[in-house]
């Protein structure tokens, strides 16, 4: 971590400020280079002109010095605020790459804060989650994981097993002497309160993981049921062709729309039936992969239809479907009732209506997103922190297989394999090809 590197920290395009973001211990001086100024003020914002390598003024902007280890990185960092647009941020960008500083990696910013001990991993995700956000509860969330709720979490839970791994090795190492008989009770009670808490902890988070990936809810039904009027509807815009035709649509249609505080994924799927035509089947291959797949399914039947065959396969896809949420609502209400909903009744069903408006539908959407999004259960943010979890949970209940039998070295392995699982979450013994891998994914210039 010797270089000095750069990046533009804001999103390109046209904009009133973009940020050039520098760190590193070269930092300081291509501040001075480029502004022309010296005895810069650290923590000072700084009004003032930049130049190019050519000594050409490029614009006025704000300029701010961030002495080590008092910045993000832990290094000296400078932040130049310029009038925002692609052209006069990417000619500020050149003018300090030209002084020899090197172009930023993505992730590279975090990754040095992470290596210089002012965040750990917990805090990184956080802040890589929190710029794409799906949801004012989501933002919630990820906010009280960059002031720590995870991390105290992660410390709890090692504390708990460096405990029980404590009490085992008195055992080992005084094998002879007299332990007080409850020592094994104590360690028992600690390690099921520990997977009680492990397990609460992964089931929420699988449970509210649309609040931060933006929940998918896919639209099912028969031809012609009204499923790509509602998308339309939803998105405000003629996103969906509509026709009397059945079969019009012949593909899954995936686009985000916004209800209440949340940002969705609403899939529109082809009509579900039997088909010989063999691009329509394809469609109905997805159609079924999106149902799997979906957080939310709205079931869709048609009130000015009798029931038939087609609306029982929609029937019965809706009553085979596990931890998804249903909600069926019957269209065309504005026509002749004709559908028997005897049938539908335990779900509840909306009646909606495409000419009258699907008002209902979205106010039934946004208490389902709040419902979920309320509560103060800790969540995990990524694929990573699960399976993390679910490591250390598995090898907790691997280790009391040996302690009731006595065999307390065997104990020992299985708790420390817990301790390390835990303990990756915030502070991993992974390598840094890891790291790479992870701070990789962050968007450039943070």
């Amino acid at each position: 971590m010797t270089d000095t590197i750069t990046a533009i920290a804001t999103a390109h395009g046209v904009s009133s400020i973009s940020i050039i973001r520098v760190s590193g211990k070269d930092s300081l001086a291509v501040a001075e280079q480029i502004s022309k100024k010296n005895g810069i003020k650290p923590r000072y914002a700084h009004l003032t002109s930049l130049y190019n390598q050519h000594n050409e003024l490029i614009d006025q902007a704000i300029m701010i010095y961030f002495a080590a280890p008092y910045s993000f990185t832990g290094e000296d960092v400078v932040e130049f605020q310029c009038h925002g647009g692609m052209i006069v941020a990417q000619e500020i960008l050149d003018t300090i790459l030209a002084s020899g500083v090197r172009l930023a990696e993505p992730g590279e910013f975090s990754k040095r804060a992470f290596l210089n001990g002012k965040i750990d991993l917990t805090e990184a995700e956080a802040i890589s989650r929190l710029i794409e956000a799906k949801s004012v509860d989501a933002a919630k969330i990820l906010a009280k994981q960059m002031k720590g709720e995870l991390k105290d979490f992660v410390e709890e839970s090692r504390e708990a097993l460096l405990r029980s791994l404590a009490y085992s090795e008195v055992m080992i190492d005084y094998a002879e002497e007299d332990i007080p008989d409850d020592i094994m009770t104590s360690i028992l009670s600690q390690l099921d309160g520990l997977t009680e808490k492990i397990e609460q902890v992964v089931e929420a988070s699988h449970r509210r993981r649309g609040l931060i990936e933006g929940f998918k809810v896919a639209i099912i039904g028969k031809p012609n049921v009204g499923k790509s009027s509602l998308l339309n509807a939803l998105l405000s815009y003629e996103r969906a062709i509509v026709s009397d035709i059945a079969g019009t649509t012949r593909d899954t249609i995936e686009e985000q729309v916004r209800i209440g505080s949340h940002i969705i994924r609403l899939v529109d799927t082809a009509g579900i039936r039997e088909s010989d035509d063999t691009i329509e089947k394809i469609g109905i291959e997805r159609s079924m992969s999106s149902v799997e797949d979906a957080d939310v399914l709205i079931a869709l039947f048609d009130g000015s239809r009798p029931f038939d065959g087609e609306d029982a396969k929609i029937l019965s896809i809706i009553e085979e479907v596990e931890d998804t949420h249903v909600i069926v609502a019957i269209n065309k209400s504005d026509l002749e009732k004709k559908l028997d909903t005897a049938l539908l009744e335990r779900f509840d069903p909306l009646e909606v209506s495409a000419k009258k408006g699907f008002v209902k539908l979205t106010d039934a959407l946004k208490k389902l997103f709040d419902s979920i999004g309320e509560g103060e259960e800790l969540m995990l943010i990524s694929t990573r922190q699960i399976e993390a979890v679910e490591r250390a949970k598995n090898a907790i209940m691997e280790a009391k297989e040996p302690l009731a039998r006595g065999e307390l070295e065997f104990f020992s392995y299985h708790l420390q394999e817990a301790v390390k699982a835990i303990s990756s979450i915030s502070k991993p013994y992974e390598n840094e090809e890891i790291l790479d891998k992870m701070f990789g994914e962050f968007c450039l210039g943070k």
